[in-house]
């Protein structure tokens, strides 16, 4: 609780940039070194950084200076990276999904486990105040027994942007794997763990066009499905429907959509941190008129939030204590979204076979104050 976590990073894509904005203000966590199998891509982050090296892949794991990997390698590499880490000695923090699959994953959390460390792994954007108030308002009763929700993300493809997406459009990718970890862990966080699910999926091509960058006008080949839909049935009893496209142009749905017995909710999109909570309650009528939808004033979350918090919130967490964005939560949302896929390869409805508690609730807290205590809902 007293020294900062001493992380390495491995990985130096496009995400690294989102995590170098934030780790400088988290008092819990130190950067200290960065890897890539290009080590020239090290190197230019680690010149950007005060007192940041550039090592290689071997060189990190062998640093006994490292206490803590954080993994933001391609979906593909999240496994092999996180048990060389393991193997080492070190805590793990990864990008999501915790691995390309079930399989995989296991491996995981059993190294983890045997070796006596930790393993956390993204998205935090659910620690945030958006989904946090959201959790709030549902468990102090706000719209009642929760019923349903939607969740929705659509969008004609990654291709359009990202110079290199040829790891969307293999096993591993695609739009569920891609973006559903934020919008599956956004719905086991307010509404608890997931026992089955039954889904469909499809794809309209077999290859797609990057868009820009220096690969511009090449083609890659699509080997997944590229729309995913389904409904994921709940412990509590509520039902969620699920879309994820690839293919799809635009949506005017909101990203979450929560209805209770008393009252509906749209929540932010689970990719961000924050974002408005709004409340259409049955008995909200001002002289017979109906006022509608009311915003939520934010009452739970890390404030100003950003990636890496999840690591900052594993690095405060007392030892045989769980951090909230833990590996086993990461394993439940990557078995729910397998099981979605292979629900809709078999025509049939699928039980989920592992369990996740809710991770405690954040209450309403900066992390960019050193803190003498941790973080308790």
């Amino acid at each position: 609780m007293g020294e900062p976590l001493n992380v390495g990073i491995i990985g130096c894509g496009a995400i690294v940039a989102q995590y170098l904005k934030t780790l400088p203000s988290l008092p819990s966590v130190e950067l200290r070194a960065v890897a890539d199998l290009d080590l020239g891509r090290a190197e230019a982050v680690a010149a950007s950084q005060d007192g940041v090296r550039a090592l290689t892949v071997d060189a990190l794991l062998a640093d006994p200076g490292i206490d803590t990997v954080l993994n933001l390698t391609i979906p593909a590499a999240h496994a092999e990276v996180a048990l060389r880490a393991i193997a080492a000695g070190k805590h793990v923090y990864g990008e999501k999904p915790l691995a390309a699959n079930t399989d995989e994953a296991r491996l995981v959390l059993a190294a983890a486990a045997e070796a006596g460390v930790r393993v956390g792994c993204a998205p935090d954007t659910v620690l945030g105040t958006g989904i946090q108030t959201a959790r709030h308002a549902i468990d102090k009763g706000v719209i009642g027994r929760p019923i349903s929700a939607t969740a929705t993300m659509v969008t004609p493809g990654h291709e359009r942007w990202h110079p290199n997406p040829d790891f969307y459009y293999v096993p591993g990718g695609g739009p569920l794997l891609d973006m559903g970890p934020y919008y599956v862990t956004a719905l086991v966080t307010l509404l608890g763990p997931v026992t089955s699910v039954i889904g469909a999926a499809s794809h309209t091509r077999s290859e797609r066009t990057i868009g820009g960058g220096p690969r511009a006008g090449q083609t890659v080949p699509v080997s997944i499905d590229t729309h995913v839909t389904g409904v994921l049935v709940h412990a509590s009893g509520a039902l969620s429907t699920l879309v994820m496209s690839f293919d799809a142009v635009q949506t005017r749905s909101s990203n979450i959509e929560i209805h209770g017995e008393q009252a509906s909710m749209t929540v932010p999109d689970p990719n961000y941190f924050d974002g408005e909570v709004s409340v259409w309650d049955l008995g909200n009528r001002d002289n017979d008129r109906e006022i509608g939808w009311e915003v939520l004033p934010v009452s739970a979350g890390y404030r100003d939030a950003g990636r890496g918090y999840g690591l900052a919130d594993m690095a405060l967490t007392p030892p045989g204590e769980q951090h909230r964005a833990n590996g086993e939560l990461a394993y439940h949302v990557l078995d729910i979204m397998e099981s979605l896929l292979k629900s809709a390869a078999e025509g049939a409805s699928v039980p989920v076979r592992s369990a996740a508690e809710r991770p405690p609730a954040v209450p309403l807290v900066s992390l960019t104050e050193p803190l003498t205590a941790p973080v308790s809902a």
